[in-house]
This record gives structure tokens, sequence and C-alpha cells, in this order.
């Protein structure tokens, strides 16, 4: 009878155990952000054999020519794999984005903020090794548009528009899958 208590608690452990390395979220962040003083990070949740969602948050505070920009982006996203092997795999995207900024001109010291809205879709390739790290990388186009509020209600900051218009989105992500 032990023997057998011993065999089942054995099997039962064993089961749970596979089942559990069943990778079904990822956690990732994107390093090529940091050259741009950006801060990204992204959470994946699979919800069937072919599809998931994401969503990633960028903190930045980048300046470009006289103008710095600091704040968040969102950015909700829903992939699928055709493949039938979601979170690992080739995968096409489609992705929506939320910027808010606050924005100040350095040279005319006018200060305010920018929000902007937009999406996009994306091609890309996400590998699950064994340890459960994971690579990501993913290009494709987007658009955005958005709009500047100044502070003071007249002195709006001039900005550069690379935030507004078309533009493609490319990055790498590394992480680990849960």
């Amino acid at each position: 009878m032990r023997k057998l208590l011993f065999v089942a608690v054995l099997f039962t452990v064993a089961y749970f155990k596979s089942y559990a390395q069943i990778e079904k979220n990822t956690i990732k962040i994107n390093p090529l952000s940091a050259l741009l003083r950006t801060g990204s990070i992204f959470y994946e949740h699979k919800l069937s054999e072919k599809t998931s969602v994401q969503l990633g948050a960028a903190f930045t505070g980048v300046k470009l020519s006289d103008t710095k920009f600091s704040g968040i982006a969102l950015t909700p996203e829903f992939r699928f794999y055709p493949k039938q092997n979601a979170l690992s795999g080739l995968y096409t995207a489609a992705f929506l984005r939320y910027q808010d900024y606050r924005v100040k001109d350095e040279e005319s010291s006018a200060k305010g903020s920018y929000s902007s809205f937009g999406g996009g879709v994306l091609i890309g390739r996400q590998w699950v090794y064994g340890s459960a790290f994971t690579l990501d990388i993913f290009f494709g186009p987007s658009f955005n548009s958005g709009k500047v509020k100044a502070d003071d209600g007249s002195n709006e900051p001039e900005i550069n528009k690379v935030f507004d218009g078309f533009s493609l989105r490319t990055g790498i992500a590394l992480g680990f899958a849960f």
C-alpha cells in the first residue's frame, strides 16, 4: 500500500510540475530604449494557442534639440501567432499608443504638455528558450497625432514633430516567461 501511495504522490508531483512549466506570461524590457533616455517594460499574457495581449509602458526624459520631454507612454497590443504557438514564434500585432509628456523649450523657456494618440501594426518573432529567457524582435509602421498645450495659455513650446505623423516602431525586448 505504501508503494502505491508513493507512486501516486510521485505521479501527482510530476504532473503538476510539468503543467507549471507551460508559460502563459512574459515580462520584458527594451534595452535599446535606454539610448533615448527611456525605460520600457512589457507584460504579455497568452489568451489561446494563437493569441496574446501585451501592455507596454515607457517612461522618458529625452531631450531633442532644445526641447525636453518627460512623461509616460502606454501601448496595448494584440498579437496573433499563426503557427499556434503563442508566446514563442512569428507573430503579427496591432497596437494603440497613448503618450503624455511634460514639455520644456529651453530656448524660449516655454513650458507645457504634449499628448498624443496613435497606433499601428507589427511583425515580429519571439523566442522562449528552455531557461524561460525571452527574446522578442519586432518592427512595423505606426501613426501618431498629438496636441501641445501651453502652461501659461499663450507661449506654446516649439516641439519637433518627431512624435507626430507616420514613423517606424522597432525594437528588441529581453525578458523571462513564466
